[in-house]
């Protein structure tokens, strides 16, 4: 334990130890599956942390914070679009590569036994990204190919996990690669909002917060997963993340970007299949109108 702290830990440690000897098994088992027998001995039960725990326990509220976050993280982005009834501005190439890359996640991660607090969040946002890939379909005109789109993300799924469809070698291999599709997701969306000259429906809350958790993610794999694939994939993904971020910066006051459509008269145009069909000359820098 750092000497510095040493004192405050003395001093608080008569007061404190005999709650946290005494908690409900059920919370006591929970710090163990999370921290380990030893960091939960040394945090919780003796008091006397150490640098590595201190690290781990951070590492993990982290990625708790980044799982719960994720529970909402697009939302935003499927009421837009409901609201709006328009894809304009969104990739549905971005979205079907990306949740094909979290597939493959999920179940390598799944499958190799990592810890869930270092990658639960690829469900929660690959079931966001289906849904926002069947209303950008939907809103497009292309209706039916949403159904054959959550049906053959269905069969992937299932293989995937199984392991006399697909062994670890080629789920290895599959992962290398979902690793290099998910950096290359974000190019249609990237190119899209480019052509445009605007973000359309693309929610700028959604953006954020993607950027922020792809670099908490760099944190907690560098803590907790001795894999350079995952690592690779997140600091790749970070790095595209902070163009589309810097997009939604500097698009903020263009007329094709959402809220200012209606001021000069147009509605945005769909976006489909990551392709701009507007029939609007482009505009590929912002105005100085402001929101109003």
């Amino acid at each position: 334990m750092d000497q510095a702290l040493a004192p405050i830990f003395d001093a608080l440690r008569p007061y404190f130890t005999p709650i946290t000897h005494n908690v409900p098994a059920p919370l006591a088992s929970l710090s163990v599956s999370l921290l380990g027998p030893a960091c939960h001995q040394t945090l919780l039960l003796d008091l006397q942390p150490t640098t590595p725990c201190l690290k781990l326990a951070f590492s993990k509220t982290l990625g708790l914070a980044i799982i719960s976050a994720s529970s909402i993280v697009k939302v935003p982005q499927i009421l837009k679009l409901v609201a709006s009834k328009s894809p304009a501005g969104i990739s549905f190439s971005s979205y079907a590569l990306e949740t094909l890359a979290y597939l493959i996640s999920l179940a390598y991660n799944t499958r190799m036994g990592f810890p869930f607090s270092t990658y639960g969040e690829t469900a929660l946002i690959a079931a966001q990204n289906v849904v926002i890939a069947v209303l950008v379909l939907q809103y497009a005109g292309h209706g039916p190919l949403a159904a054959s789109f959550v049906a053959t993300l269905a069969a992937v799924g299932w293989a995937l996990f199984r392991e006399q469809v697909v062994g670890m070698d080629m789920l290895g291999t599959l992962m290398a690669g979902a690793g290099a599709l998910g950096v290359v997701s974000k190019v249609p969306q990237i190119w899209t909002v480019y052509q445009d000259g605007g973000t359309g429906q693309l929610s700028a809350f959604a953006v954020f917060n993607y950027l922020m958790g792809s670099l908490t993610r760099i944190f907690t794999t560098l803590q907790e997963v001795d894999d350079k694939l995952i690592l690779y994939g997140f600091v790749a993904g970070f790095a595209l993340n902070a163009v589309l971020a810097a997009q939604v910066v500097y698009y903020w006051n263009s007329p094709q970007t959402a809220g200012h459509a209606g001021k000069i008269g147009k509605k945005p145009e769909a976006i489909a299949m990551g392709s701009s069909t507007s029939a609007q000359p482009k505009v590929k820098s912002p105005t100085t109108r402001r929101r109003g």
